[in-house]
């Protein structure tokens, strides 16, 4: 677009960069409506009660941190004072900075609306540590002819900001070089007060509102003053007038609602919802990616004196009796990738009702010889998460565990505690070696062997590369049996863990069995039925095996996936996941249990039942002997801790209860905050879990050895 100022404004710069800022504002709203459109039904609750409006001005205050921050670079090399950078090339080279800055943020926010329903939020800067070592061409491929659509708008948007730039114009001969110097002084400051104030959140507020419509008003006012006034020119000129009385008219109130949240950090966007998940619709990617470069995942609350107070109320420091009696059973761990309790018909009848199917046949009938819990969650919403809470009973708070710097930390585990106890171990992947980071904490708990793709293309009795998904790894099937005949090979008592790929994106199950699974109304449903079938052949062979009868078998996921019912799309309803324990030898007594269950409760659950002796650090609790009344669970999402326990789901935003619902209400939409006798203590108890998690993870407390070593 030509300029809109006069050649001979000093002011034409400051004012092309408003007028361009405003419509990087206007990319954003398309955005965050593409976000919204993309994952409607997981922002339904807001649609219903008119909240969406709010939640969209409450998004402008992220935006503007987010624009500010990609474009601060671009503001300066529009506003720099110096008359030698008045020429055509200067500003050819400013507009190229600024397509190519606002169309990488503009292609982040629209991946990420793919990518929210994997993981119910915000993309954060720990996805390059948790997925740096994975090829993600083939995928990001698929995910492109997916969403073709996409592709299509924001090539339809890059062109409308080419297209509806600005350039400013200038004259630098017809100006007095003092003027000039002053005025472009004035303006870099001006910029520099309104780009700081923006970053930090306050743009919002007060003053700056005055200051920041000053320009727009400027700009409107000499678009609609043009003699030939094209619709691009009316488009332009309303844009910057309903920008500058919103600025205007807000100033007053400081922003609305909330006034003082700077600096601006991501939990600020609980602040503007009911519900967590829908901080991700008030959120925008490129701000969240920012403001999660270098955070420390973990600080020491205070919400206690000391750790010893915290630990009072809640301690992970199991100490076993006296009396307990050695049972060595072997023990085989299924971590099944996006097996989520949804798609198991078995465990909806409470929930989806009893017409209800699902698409595992045989993990419903295995159910009628296990124990499996009517209340059961995972702990996090990624595979990274999944490991840690299963096998080391660590739940996921704040980050995931594994790219954390307390990754380090001196760590036990299931596996490190049963080769004390004589049990030989190993881990199974079929997945490239290194992949995940799983093979280094697979050591780092105290696994003595791993198998991935390499070891199984090893075995002759096997396809090798023809076995490979070309995704991500070795297919289910071929893989769990490998993992059988394996087993077979090792020393009694022995633990293993498999952890699965095929139920992944891009949802692919091999040609010999395409259709023979129902396809349901999601992409994941066929290879649901794959994995399941899978499952059913391990046990097929594993039966005719020397050691089934003597090993417990427990089934879980790493996390849950896409989700087809409202039951499972709210924020508690993301963690539904299964926990089922399979004893042939019938030690352990089938049926459903009321007791509220978590991935961090296997450890000490498996630990206590084969009666190991020795003190070992677990954030779970032993299912089997702890009274239905005293089990819990606990997830982190968007920022706020969720606890379960007493009949109610608690919401804590880490400085006081944001919502209490009660258990049965899958779909979140009763909130019972003030109402719930029980609140303060859970409240009580959970600060005291969060203390000793924290406290633990800085002070690298995760054993005995080291709780007695760093005690103080």
């Amino acid at each position: 677009m030509k300029s809109l100022f006069p050649k001979k404004s000093v002011l034409s710069p400051i004012l092309a960069t408003a007028a361009n800022i405003v419509l990087v504002y206007v990319i954003y709203s398309v955005a965050r409506l593409e976000f919204l459109l993309e994952n409607r039904s997981w922002f339904s609750q807001a649609f219903s009660d008119g909240r969406l409006a709010d939640l969209f001005l409450a998004g402008l205050r992220f935006d503007t941190s987010g624009i500010f921050y990609t474009n601060a670079l671009y503001i300066i090399l529009m506003l720099l004072p110096i008359h030698l950078k008045e020429n055509r090339g200067w500003y050819r080279f400013c507009k190229i900075v600024f397509i190519v800055i606002n169309s990488l943020a503009l292609a982040v926010n629209l991946a990420d609306s793919v990518y929210f329903n994997y993981t119910l939020k915000r993309t954060s800067w720990s996805v390059f540590s948790e997925f740096g070592s994975e090829n993600f061409s083939k995928i990001i491929g698929v995910e492109i002819l997916r969403h073709w659509y996409l592709l299509l708008l924001f090539a339809l948007l890059v062109w409308g900001m080419w297209r509806l730039y600005v350039s400013p114009g200038m004259d630098i001969k017809r100006q007095s070089l003092p003027r000039y110097y002053i005025l472009s002084i004035l303006s870099l400051a001006l910029a520099a007060t309104i780009t700081v104030t923006g970053i930090r959140g306050g743009l919002f507020n007060h003053w700056q509102n005055y200051i920041a419509a000053l320009p727009l008003l400027y700009i409107s006012y000499r678009l609609f003053k043009r003699r030939k006034v094209s619709a691009a020119y009316r488009w332009g000129g309303a844009v910057t007038l309903t920008a500058a009385v919103f600025l205007l008219a807000t100033a007053p109130i400081g922003g609305w609602r909330h006034r003082d949240i700077r600096p601006i950090a991501i939990s600020n966007a609980n602040a503007f919802t009911e519900h967590p998940v829908e901080t991700a619709l008030v959120l925008n990617t490129p701000f969240s990616m920012i403001r999660s470069i270098g955070n420390v995942p973990f600080h020491h609350p205070g919400y206690f004196p000391s750790t010893a107070e915290a630990e009072k109320i809640f301690s992970p420091l199991h100490t076993p009796s006296d009396s307990v009696q050695p049972r060595k059973k072997n023990i085989v761990i299924f971590i099944i990738e996006s097996f989520g309790k949804e798609y198991i018909g078995s465990l909806n009848k409470d929930i989806l009702g009893e017409g209800y199917r699902g698409f595992t046949p045989f993990t419903d009938s295995l159910l009628t010889h296990s124990a499996y819990w009517k209340y059961s969650y995972d702990n996090g919403q990624k595979s990274i998460d999944g490991m840690p809470s299963i096998l080391a009973g660590i739940p996921m708070f704040v980050r995931p565990f594994i790219v954390t710097p307390q990754a380090v930390n001196h760590l036990q585990g299931l596996p490190g505690a049963l080769d004390e106890f004589g049990y030989e171990t190993a881990f199974f992947h079929g997945a490239r070696t290194g992949s995940m980071g799983f093979d280094g904490f697979a050591r780092s708990i105290g696994f003595g062997r791993y198998h991935g793709r390499e070891d199984f293309n090893l075995d002759s009795r096997f396809g090798g590369d023809d076995d490979f998904d070309g995704y991500w790894a070795i297919w289910d099937e071929p893989f769990m049996q490998y993992y059988a005949l394996q087993m077979s090979e090792m020393k009694q008592p022995f633990m293993t863990a498999i952890f699965t790929a095929s139920n992944h994106h891009p949802f692919n199950i091999p040609d010999k069995y395409k259709g023979r699974f129902p396809e349901g109304s999601m992409a994941i449903h066929p290879t649901v039925g794959y994995t399941d079938m899978a499952l059913r052949r391990f046990f097929e062979t594993a039966r005719r095996q020397p050691w089934y009868d003597n090993t417990i078998f427990v089934i879980t996921n790493d996390h849950t996936n896409m989700r087809d019912h409202d039951e499972y799309r709210s924020s508690i309803g993301a963690f539904y996941g299964p926990i089922i324990i399979f004893d042939p030898s019938g030690e352990i007594t089938p049926g459903e249990r009321m007791a509220i269950a978590q991935q961090i409760d296997i450890m000490p659950t498996l630990l206590n039942h084969i009666g190991y002796d020795r003190p070992y650090i677990a954030y779970g609790c032993d299912l089997f002997s702890t009274p239905e009344g005293d089990t819990w669970a606990v997830n982190y999402t968007n920022n706020t801790y969720q606890y379960v326990k007493y009949g109610h789901v608690l919401l804590f935003d880490g400085e006081k209860t944001i919502g209490i619902y009660d258990i049965d209400d899958h779909l979140m939409a009763d909130n019972l905050m003030g109402k719930v006798k029980q609140q303060g203590e859970m409240e009580r108890e959970l600060k005291a879990l969060i203390q000793s998690y924290m406290d633990r993870m800085l002070d690298d407390r995760l054993t005995p050895a080291t709780t007695e070593a760093n005690r103080k």
